[in-house]
């Protein structure tokens, strides 16, 4: 691969993940160009990038999600390349493809790797081939009812029936019986065509309670491939992880060396180029199994870099210029613990529904070992269209006590007002004696759903945000304007820093 100079980079994204690549590109002297939908005109990311570029109007599949649009913005703000961050068409071939047939430098793996491991089915045969273990299932072409309900059987119950596509807990059901696995199958395979586009189904046996650990992998054009070590991601809320660590706890070097030489593997079977991830689940017996490769950055990311104390986005950008990666393997070393928690508009006391309204006030935390990736501000919209997921606070510290510390004490300090967030639940997670003592596994979240309420308020602190809701509301024809916070959303703060 020849080396290019990268000018001009083009993010067609938003959030936290637009204004994460904008730093880095103002940090290597590159000029950055924000392409967002027209309804997204005055989000907070756009204050850091150096220019910005409409991709019209319309909800994301006509905006964020229609490759055409894209690479128009691209032509029209004279970028020479595209970070897609993630979500969106970051993981779709036919952006890559796009970039590389005009010349436009795709900051990610080639569109070869990424039509090779999108699909769930088609890796699962890949890394058959190539040694990887992976979970027992079928992911054949035939998708008939009778296939299907056959093969189930054969695996055998507990079943886990997955969008082939798919990702997010979107088209995934679990089936612990034969009467409940065609309704799953009809079930999963609307969902999947709904939020994919490809209604195709893959079977898995579903393993009770493992742990989701994750390898960061980084390849160049060279044929050079680094692991950059794990991140524990297991606890999850319908299948979505919320928080992610590194390194991951209870977990050995041996368990790291075969993990990191099945990552590897499956990478340089998918001829990989530029940051990836090779996910898998891992029993409580130390037997681990391929799940499925991300062919992007991770939102858990941060982790990696807080303890091994790199930029991503800038190697990211590097090797997509044609150099190579910027470490040696022997040179990589973890220093330390990293936590992220996943900040979103969502009321964990509600089925995790999403939410909408105003930012009123927002701050952030800070101090040592802090790090607040967000892409919001005082007056952003929340709304449904897109994904709810707001910041993340990241916390790094010398142990994983220590980590976890500033971690409890930074969401406690973290008053977001206009819309409830997750925020104090996520501090009551980090704080629950399980997690302490890092036993950690996907069913966490539920197995003590009733300690992880919120506790009912105390009359004191109802009254101190009945004052706060008053002060703030001002004359009754100011709060029937709706202006100010109301006292829920008070509430949610103190909340928050109540713990």
């Amino acid at each position: 691969m020849s080396r290019r100079t990268i000018r001009r980079v083009m993010v067609p994204n938003r959030g936290e993940i637009a204004v994460r690549i904008a730093r880095t590109c103002r940090e290597m002297g590159i000029a950055s160009v924000l392409a967002h939908a027209e309804d997204d005109i005055g989000i907070p990311a756009g204050r850091l990038f150096d220019s910005t570029v409409s991709l019209g109007t319309g909800d994301a599949r006509e905006t964020y999600l229609d490759v055409a649009s894209i690479i128009d913005a691209a032509r029209t703000s004279r970028a020479d390349a595209i970070h897609p961050g993630y979500g969106f068409l970051s993981e779709r071939a036919e952006l890559a493809a796009a970039c590389e047939e005009i010349g436009i430098v795709f900051i990610g793996p080639r569109s070869d790797s990424i039509e090779l491991v999108g699909s769930k089915a088609a890796s699962r045969t890949l890394m058959e081939r190539a040694g990887v273990p992976v979970v027992p299932g079928y992911h054949g072409d035939d998708q008939s009812d009778e296939t299907l309900v056959d093969q189930g059987e054969r695996i055998g119950f507990p079943l886990l029936v997955k969008a082939s596509a798919g990702g997010g807990g979107k088209g995934m059901k679990v089936v612990r019986s034969a009467g409940e696995l065609v309704p799953a199958i009809e079930s999963a395979r609307r969902e999947a065509l709904k939020a994919f586009g490809d209604e195709r189904l893959l079977l898995e046996r579903f393993i009770e309670r493992p742990r989701h650990v994750e390898i960061q992998i980084f390849g160049d054009a060279e044929g050079n491939m680094l692991h950059l070590f794990e991140r524990d991601c297991s606890i999850q809320r319908r299948h979505q992880k919320v928080i992610e660590e590194t390194p991951a706890p209870h977990y050995s070097s041996e368990l790291r060396e075969k993990m990191s030489e099945s990552a590897i593997s499956a990478a340089r079977a998918a001829g990989y180029v530029n940051a990836g991830t090779v996910e898998f689940l891992l029993t409580d017996d130390g037997h681990h199994y391929f799940l499925e490769m991300n062919t992007r950055l991770q939102v858990e990311h941060p982790v990696t870099e807080m303890a091994l104390g790199i930029d991503l986005v800038r190697a990211q950008i590097l090797v997509a210029g044609g150099e190579r990666t910027p470490w040696n393997q022997e040179d990589l070393a973890q220093r330390g613990h990293a936590v992220e928690c996943r900040i979103y508009a969502e009321d964990p006391d509600d089925r995790f529904l999403p939410q909408t309204g105003t930012i009123s006030v927002y701050r952030e935390p800070s101090g040592p070992g802090i790090r607040v990736d967000s892409g919001i501000a005082a007056g952003s919209e929340v709304s449904v269209h897109y994904d709810p997921l707001l910041a993340k606070v990241i916390a790094h510290g010398e142990t994983r006590e220590a980590s976890i510390a500033r971690l409890a004490a930074a969401l406690s300090d973290y008053p977001i007002l206009g819309v409830k967030t997750n925020a104090s639940f996520l501090r009551r997670v980090i704080m629950h004696p399980s997690f302490i003592a890092g036993e950690v596994d996907t069913e966490l979240l539920v197995r003590h759903a009733g300690d992880l309420a919120l506790r009912p308020p105390d009359a004191h602190l109802v009254a101190l945000a009945a004052v706060l809701g008053e002060q703030r509301s001002g004359d009754r024809k100011d709060r029937a304007a709706g202006s100010g916070p109301s006292i829920p959303s008070v509430w949610e703060t103190i909340g928050n820093w109540r713990g």
